[in-house]
């Protein structure tokens, strides 16, 4: 590219050194990282698996100990859940609060760069460098982020109000994912509630008409003519074709063609319409939570991390994997990944907490309370 991402040009300005790029997804779709241009992403913890997706190269990296932190972009999981299946803290803050500009869109209301670090501390870190208002990026908050940010305050975890939506411990919860996350509650002493959310149920439907439908939109410019490699003919339209059908791979294929569909003037209403109207009940419905909780708590992912070309032929399957990560993109709030243990055979499991909007730095001070105390003996 001919210039820097804001995020980048910030890091840099703190002397931060940029390794290098890492593997992901194609165009950011996709759960595993086997949908991508360079050959799938293999998870350091067991290479027979997949890191997750799409930001499966930046929490490989991490996990591996090639690289203290690296960035993601998370548009419904896509920095949390490889970090679950990776073993490291993945942070998705408050939509907003840090710059898209330099980001290849695929969602603009939902996407949100954010880190993948070791430590909570660490994601602080990078965080509070590139959190704040962006002139290139009209979606930023005027506000500052809280000054100083750092150093994190200690919080008294023996007060906080986490609620546990019953909606995220039904079918596919994954056996050892629920014991190794209620383990860690226990350990943690987290004073916990259980609450019934019933608009939980259309995140994932509702995530995937918005998604592919602003997705279809803004890949529409990767045509062989404004973007992208471009196969010629004399023909406009037969070169648009020739073009996206030899360079554009199956799951943005297949998204595309759920966004254009849903956006199609005779279908329009009856899909994205009406998902429009549902993210909003289901943002309402997570802000009625938080007037009585501080923070919601699950599991990050319904599974551990899956075996290379297990779920390749199953795209449903594959999508049903963001059932408790694409919340938070769609009410644009806080969300972070925390390892909170391991089940039998060793692979990691990941500790998801939701704040309210614009409480990052209590999100964060919550965190990393509970990753000392879930490191204690």
């Amino acid at each position: 590219p001919p210039y820097n991402a804001t995020v980048i040009e910030r890091l840099v300005s703190e002397d931060g050194i940029i390794v290098g790029k890492t593997n992901m997804d194609e165009f950011a779709m996709g759960c595993s990282t086997e949908y991508s241009g360079f050959k799938p992403t293999r998870n350091p913890i067991d290479i027979t698996r997949v890191p997750g997706g799409s930001s499966g190269g930046s929490a490989s990296t991490v996990s591996s100990g090639a690289v203290p932190v690296s960035l993601g972009t998370d548009t419904g999981g896509s920095v949390r859940q490889p970090a679950s299946f990776c073993g490291v803290v993945g942070f998705k803050p408050t939509y907003g609060r840090v710059s898209r500009y330099g980001l290849v869109a695929f969602a603009s209301s939902l996407d949100q760069i954010g880190p993948i670090a070791r430590n909570v501390g660490d994601a602080a870190l990078v965080y509070s460098v590139i959190a704040g208002k962006d002139e290139y990026d009209a979606t930023t908050f005027d506000e500052p982020i809280e000054n100083p940010f750092l150093p994190l305050n200690n919080i008294d975890i023996e007060r906080v109000r986490f609620a546990l939506p019953v909606e995220f411990f039904g079918e596919g919860l994954q056996c050892s994912v629920r014991e190794t996350f209620t383990y860690a509650i226990k350990k943690a002493n987290l004073k916990v509630n259980e609450i019934s959310v019933p608009m939980l149920k259309y995140a994932v439907p509702v995530y995937y008409i918005i998604a592919p439908a602003e997705m279809s939109s803004n890949l529409a410019r990767y045509d062989g003519v404004r973007y992208g490699i471009r196969e010629n003919s004399n023909d406009l339209i037969e070169m648009y074709e020739l073009t996206r059908t030899k360079y554009l791979g199956v799951e943005v294929k297949r998204r595309i063609m759920i966004g254009t569909f849903v956006l199609s003037a005779g279908y329009y209403e009856a899909y994205f319409g009406k998902a429009a109207k549902a993210r909003r009940l289901l943002t309402d419905a997570i802000e009625n939570v938080f007037e009585k909780y501080d923070f919601i708590l699950c599991p990050t992912t319904p599974t551990t991390a899956f075996k290379l070309g297990e779920k390749l032929k199953d795209p449903i399957e594959m999508y049903l994997g963001d059932v408790y990560t694409t919340l938070a993109n769609l009410a644009g709030v806080p969300a972070i990944s925390i390892p909170c243990g391991k089940d039998e055979q060793g692979l990691p499991v990941g500790m998801q907490i939701i704040a309210k909007k614009l409480m990052d730095k209590k999100l964060l001070e919550c965190a990393r309370e509970i990753e000392l105390r879930l490191k204690e003996g």
